[in-house]
């Protein structure tokens, strides 16, 4: 209640002002006291019903131009503590009124029409927004209301629509979000094995946004798809080139396209040459399990013992743990190895694999869509290592135990 009374004292004053303002013009006396709908308000704020105050209010406070930014400001306020229908009432009362001029109307419109917005009511929200755009009064604000709403909805082709508007509107390029939004495309032909209709999308999305990893993902799975590893693996490492953040995602799909064309000698020396370039540990455990494989448990331990020195890394820790468990040669540090190995597993649990790189939002997975800032494309996979000391990651530490040819 203290909270509401906070919130309405200052509407009960711009009301009181306006009741003495009125008076002082009809020649009566000057103070808001006068009038007895001040004071019935006031009084129902005080008894808890803060619904009938504001209806008192809002008829007390008279509609023209020196107090539409009141009603507007009043709106919004309620609007942005969640109590959405206070500020629907507020805003369709003052739509109502004649005295409007058209630029108060229009900005009226897109008050109410996020009003509806905020509480789900995207059909009139729509309709709104739509009349402002054909209006050309506050079109830039509308067609980006517009936008959420269709990418809500999952409505691609107006979310393309009106990112083409808003291009001509604004100036300004949407191409990572047009790029988006042909991969939601692409994705949805790819789920009813519309394998030429998703490729076309990919191409229409790197003809946009040339930098789109994820356009060139979904080629390196229709590839796949059409039973093409050979195209796949290319288009894999396209996307590493793209956008070397994304390498966690081509990872996968590029070992097992290259088990499929058991070309791993090829897979070796271009893991060693990312490895250098990037010092990624996911490419390290690729290297050390072919290591491991050819010249057994000590060799590829050591590999990821030389990571070790230089980054301080939970991934590289656990397989080297891993390593030194199968080596032990007692019981006893075999129990301990596995307690650690444990404990270093619930620490990479806890932790983030994806950052918004606008909103700082977290995740375990990739979203193309931030969740928090609903921004495209700005969830960025996290660094495995947290340090990294000068002057470390020379190519000597990968070549010393450089997977055999």
């Amino acid at each position: 209640m203290y909270e509401l009374l906070l919130l309405l004292l200052p509407v009960a004053a711009a009301s009181g002002w306006w009741a003495a303002r009125r008076s002082a013009n009809k020649e009566k006396k000057t103070y808001a006291g006068r009038d007895p709908a001040y004071f019935r308000g006031l009084n129902y704020l005080l008894n808890e019903q803060p619904d009938k105050a504001i209806d008192v209010f809002i008829k007390l406070l008279e509609v023209d131009a020196e107090t539409v930014e009141t009603h507007l400001a009043m709106g919004n306020l309620f609007r942005r503590r969640g109590e959405v229908d206070r500020a629907i009432r507020i805003h369709q009362n003052l739509i109502a009124r004649s005295t409007l001029s058209q630029e108060q109307r229009a900005l009226a419109l897109l008050e109410l029409g996020q009003d509806y917005m905020r509480a789900g009511l995207f059909d009139r929200a729509e309709s709104l927004f739509s009349e402002l755009v054909d209006t050309g009064l506050h079109r830039e604000r509308a067609l980006s209301n517009l936008k959420e709403i269709y990418q809500q909805e999952k409505d691609w082709a107006r979310c393309l629509e009106v990112a083409r508007q808003l291009e001509a509107v604004s100036g300004q390029a949407h191409s990572t979000e047009i790029a988006h939004y042909y991969c939601e495309q692409a994705e949805d032909a790819r789920e009813v094995n519309d394998l030429d209709g998703a490729w076309a999308l990919t191409r229409k999305a790197l003809g946009v946004d040339r930098r789109c990893a994820r356009a060139t993902l979904l080629q390196a799975a229709i590839e796949r798809a059409r039973n093409d590893p050979k195209a796949a693996i290319k288009s894999y490492r396209q996307v590493i080139q793209q956008d070397a953040d994304f390498l966690t995602e081509a990872l996968p799909g590029l070992l097992e396209c290259c088990s499929q064309t058991e070309d791993r000698r090829e897979l070796a020396t271009y893991l060693r040459g990312l490895y250098v370039q990037q010092r990624d540990t996911r490419i390290l455990l690729v290297l050390a399990d072919l290591l491991r494989q050819e010249s057994g448990d000590a060799a590829a331990e050591r590999l990821v013992g030389e990571h070790l020195q230089h980054h301080a890394d939970l991934l590289a820790l656990e397989r080297f743990v891993a390593l030194k468990r199968r080596s032990a040669d007692t019981g006893d540090h075999r129990d301990i190895l596995d307690v650690l190995q444990q404990l270093v597993r619930r620490l990479l649990e806890k932790q983030p694999a994806y950052l918004c790189v606008r909103c700082g939002f977290s995740a375990r997975r990739l979203h193309w869509q931030c969740p928090g800032c609903k921004g495209w494309g700005t969830l960025r996979p996290l660094p495995t290592d947290d340090v990294e000391p000068p002057g470390s990651g020379t190519q000597a530490d990968v070549a010393r135990q450089s997977p055999p040819d």
